[in-house]
C-alpha cells in the first residue's frame, strides 16, 4: 500500500487484485443502468454515476478510466447494458454525452482523490461533485450540439439544464454525498484485501 488515498497497485501490470476491481465496478456500472429508484411527482433515476464515482475513489485514476471505458466500449459494440440498450448507434443518441462524461469522471475522480491523505468523508466530497460537474458539462455540450446540429432540433442551453434540475441534478448531488460516505468506509477494507 501506498501512501495515496486509493486502492492504489503498481503503475505497469494488472494485478489479480486490480482486475477483479475493475472487473466489479464495470458490472456495477452495468448494474446501475437498470436499478432505477422512483421519486414521487416526477420520474427515477438510477445508480450509474454513484458507481462511477465509487470507482474513481477507490481505483485510482488508471484503473478507474480503464473500468469505466470498458463499460462504455462494451456497450458500443453491441451489449445491452446501457439504459436504452447498447449499439454503435447509441452514440447518436443525446444522452450519449454523458456515458462519454463517465469516462473522464472516473479518471478525475480517481486522480483527484490519490492525492487524499487521510480518507475521510469531507475529504472525497469535493472530488464527487468535481466528477459531477464534469459529467454534466460533457453530457450537456453533447446534447446541445446534436439536437442542434444533427437532429435539427433548435434547443437552448439553458433548456437542457433545466430539464435536469427538477430529477437529475438534485438525485447525482446526493450520490455524491452517499459515494463520499461509503468511499471513506470502504478503503481501509479494501486495501486489506489479498488476492
Amino acid at each position: 500500500m501506498n501512501t495515496k488515498n486509493t486502492v492504489a497497485f503498481p503503475k505497469r501490470k494488472i494485478n489479480t487484485k486490480q482486475l477483479v476491481l475493475c472487473s466489479l465496478f464495470t458490472s456495477l456500472t452495468a448494474a446501475g443502468a437498470f436499478i432505477q429508484i422512483p421519486v414521487p411527482l416526477l420520474d427515477y433515476f438510477t445508480l450509474q454515476f454513484l458507481f462511477v464515482t465509487l470507482s474513481g475513489m477507490i481505483l485510482g485514476s488508471r484503473l478507474a478510466g480503464i473500468s469505466i471505458g470498458t463499460y462504455v466500449l462494451m456497450g458500443l459494440i453491441g451489449l445491452p447494458i446501457f439504459a436504452a440498450g447498447g449499439g454503435i448507434q447509441y452514440i447518436f443518441r443525446p444522452s450519449f454525452g454523458y456515458l462519454m462524461g463517465f469516462i473522464l469522471t472516473a479518471f478525475v475522480v480517481g486522480l483527484l482523490c490519490e492525492n487524499i491523505k487521510a480518507p475521510a468523508f469531507k475529504s472525497y466530497l469535493l472530488p464527487a461533485f468535481m466528477g459531477m460537474l464534469i459529467t454534466y458539462t460533457v453530457g450537456f455540450s453533447y446534447k446541445y450540439l446534436l439536437l442542434n446540429f444533427y437532429m435539427h432540433e433548435p434547443t437552448a442551453v439553458w433548456t437542457i439544464i433545466a430539464a435536469s434540475l427538477p430529477l437529475d441534478i438534485p438525485g447525482d448531488a446526493f450520490l455524491c454525498i452517499l459515494a463520499a460516505l461509503l468511499a471513506a468506509r470502504l478503503y481501509k477494507p479494501l486495501s486489506r484485501l489479498e488476492f
